[in-house]
């Protein structure tokens, strides 16, 4: 639910994002938790919040991420993503393979 914190504008893009969500699928306690977090970051990123981590002040934008770290998209997964996948499948040699090498091994 939004905070009295938010001014119009991050309440708009809290009910865009969360009602975006919820047209895909996602529940609604999952869709506001969602929505939440970006609105959050995104003030973080430009100054609005009191305190912000690291991950929200110099990773890509919310917005900007979209696709780029999705399983689809022009980017795909990242090498992390892919390395922690298969971790989970036990692959053998994974710390040492690069990232075309790690989406083979877990069968992009």
């Amino acid at each position: 639910m939004p905070q009295r914190t938010w001014n119009d504008k991050r309440e708009r893009q809290y009910e865009h994002i969360k009602e975006g969500l919820e047209g895909r699928g996602r529940d609604e306690e999952t869709a506001e938790e969602i929505a939440a977090r970006t609105v959050n970051k995104e003030r973080a990123r430009s100054g609005e919040a009191k305190a912000a981590s690291r991950t929200s002040t110099k990773d890509i934008s919310s917005g900007r991420r979209g696709g780029l770290r999705s399983h689809k998209g022009s980017g795909g997964r990242t090498r992390d993503q892919l390395y922690n996948e298969a971790k989970k499948k036990n692959v053998p040699g994974r710390s040492k393979m690069n990232k075309a090498e790690l989406e083979h091994a877990v069968g992009r």
